[in-house]
């Protein structure tokens, strides 16, 4: 039944709005079908031009240049920091057949480091303002979300969980909590450009232009998150936050070099962060995995934290496309990447043997991870916007676990959709 797994999708698409509407503050006062229809269709409209226009991909070839060109500098400076470890030419011998070592700490975080500094240089220089504010103008006309909504999604493209919030900062305390909401799911259903270039690097041997994937999974993912936030948490009548004050700015550097020493300094926390993160959830998964090794084997094999993630999730990653076959092992990454962290789900993709998946299935995974809504990013999140706004603080509190959820749903909401329009299709 071919026909059927081409349009599987669509049976997803309308299972996890289903799901949003379900646990909805007030069923009764979802948006209206034509704001729905509108942004399914752009959802629809944008994978469609991203996949079947050759002139756009050949556009995101551009931005896989420009990466390269960050990492082949970055390398530069690993390598004089961390010698062969970061990426200098060993100074020994290998043995035959053997290629060096890529130690994932010096030779591909750093990239986080650099490219933070670099976005913000350009944010101070007005070269990121200026994309981030032209893809909130397109947000509003669009789907008619109020600007201070329209210009958090443009912040989200570009910068992290923790710097994008500051650049509506100002906001916070008039937002209505529909736009808090939908700010926050903004925030867990997309990836900033530093997290973009280290989550491409490591999938360039598995994903073939994975840069310009990870550009597209981003930019499908805010409306499928808007969506899905308006599902969950209609606008309860309040005043919206719509007017964008000029100055009124809360993401600013005095300087060049001071952009690019706090830019540095915030790249730094990233790179530790990460490094922690990778560290703690392999060892909490190994103490798991030895604590379910002491059940009854299942088919032979002992129970793992994988296998429950792949049970538990295989429903739902063939409800956007993955055949069941290839579901089980979907499924464990895409609770990996829910529950623990979505990079460590992509280095778990990224090691998958070949054949696991077929390439339908791996673009269809690759863009359902495509965002930071794990547990440990709803701790950052409430706990950076309780921050700039401690009034707000309970009810950001209140809203961490439903930005959590609907963050998952847009994620897998944007797999469906490239699932839908990526077969057959030559030019992914």
């Amino acid at each position: 039944m071919e026909w059927f797994d081409q349009t599987r999708g669509v049976i997803g698409i309308m299972v996890l709005l289903g799901i949003a509407w379900g646990l909805s503050e007030n069923r009764s006062a979802r948006p209206g079908w034509r704001w729905i229809a509108g942004a399914l269709a752009l959802q629809g409209a944008l994978t469609l031009v991203i996949v079947r226009v050759p002139v756009v991909w050949d556009l995101m070839q551009y931005a896989n240049k420009a990466v390269q060109a960050v990492e082949k500098a970055t390398l530069v400076g690993s390598s004089y920091m961390f010698g062969y470890l970061g990426g200098a030419p060993v100074p020994f011998q290998l043995a035959e057949g053997t290629q060096p070592p890529l130690i994932i700490a010096f030779q591909i975080l750093p990239l986080v480091i650099v490219f933070s500094a670099l976005a913000a240089l350009l944010w101070h220089w007005g070269v990121l303002r200026a994309a981030v504010n032209g893809l909130s103008f397109l947000l509003r006309r669009s789907l008619g979300v109020s600007g201070v909504v329209g210009l958090s999604g443009g912040a989200n493209m570009f910068l992290g969980v923790v710097e994008s919030p500051l650049v509506v900062r100002a906001y916070f305390a008039r937002m209505s909590r529909a736009e808090l909401f939908q700010v926050m799911v903004l925030a867990m259903a997309t990836i900033s450009g530093a997290i973009l270039i280290l989550y491409a690097t490591t999938l360039s041997k598995t994903v073939s232009d994975a840069v310009g994937h990870m550009i597209a999974a981003s930019l499908v993912s805010l409306p499928a998150a808007l969506l899905i936030a308006r599902l969950m948490v209609p606008d309860d009548g309040q005043a919206a936050a719509t007017d964008i004050a000029e100055g009124e700015e809360g993401l600013r550097y005095e300087s060049s070099i001071d952009a690019i020493i706090k830019g540095t300094m915030d790249g730094m926390q990233l790179f530790l962060a990460v490094i922690s993160v990778i560290i703690v959830v392999f060892a909490l998964v190994a103490l798991v995995d030895q604590a379910l090794a002491l059940a009854p084997m299942i088919d032979g094999a002992p129970l793992t934290l994988k296998r429950l993630f792949g049970w538990l999730c295989a429903p739902l990653m063939w409800l956007i496309g993955v055949p069941w076959a290839e579901a089980q092992a979907a499924g464990a990454l895409m609770g990996t990447k829910a529950v623990l962290n979505e990079y460590v789900a992509y280095l778990e993709l990224a090691a998958l043997p070949a054949g696991a998946l077929s390439p339908r299935s791996l673009l269809i995974v690759t863009y359902a991870l495509c965002g930071v809504a794990n547990l440990a990013s709803v701790g950052l999140l409430v706990s950076t916007i309780g921050t700039l706004c401690p009034e707000r603080r309970a009810e950001t509190a209140g809203l961490g676990m439903k930005s959590w959820v609907a963050g998952n749903l847009a994620t897998a909401m944007t797999g469906a959709w490239i699932g839908l329009v990526s077969w057959g299709a030559p030019s992914v």
